[in-house]
């Protein structure tokens, strides 16, 4: 067996998009016939990403990361956002449904600018209203 450095796997893993890191969840669950608690994705989007600069590269890093949370969803466009909602997060059925019938929720805590345009784009095309707040 060969051995695994986890400081690199955590590394490799922390660059993954979101829905990768949704469809590596289910394969591993799948495999090992276990299933992973809802609560998962959202303590490892708290976690501080691994090599993270300190203060002074922290500041032109933090320019460009945004906190999106969802606003809004509107009763008959429920289903819709819900559908988004575990897209983004890999949140299960019922997490997810749970977060869209209790707006205000942090939808993702850290997420790039591009990938904040990109779910906040997603929330409103399915009918639902998100922000994003620069960290």
């Amino acid at each position: 067996m060969a051995t695994v450095n986890i400081e690199e796997l955590v590394e490799t893993l922390s660059k993954l998009p979101v829905l990768e890191l949704a469809k590596l969840k289910t394969q591993l669950e799948e495999k090992w016939g276990v299933k992973a608690a809802a609560a998962a994705p959202m303590m490892m989007a708290a976690l501080p990403a691994a090599g993270a600069t300190p203060a002074a590269g922290a500041e032109a890093q933090e320019a460009s990361e945004f906190a999106i949370t969802l606003e809004e969803v509107p009763q008959d466009k429920r289903i819709a956002v819900i559908k988004v909602i575990r897209e983004v997060t890999g949140l299960g059925l019922k997490e997810a449904k749970e977060m869209a019938e209790t707006p205000p929720k942090l939808l993702k805590e850290k997420a790039s600018k591009s990938e904040t345009d990109e779910i906040i784009k997603k929330i409103q095309t399915a009918g639902g209203k998100a922000s994003a707040k620069p960290l």
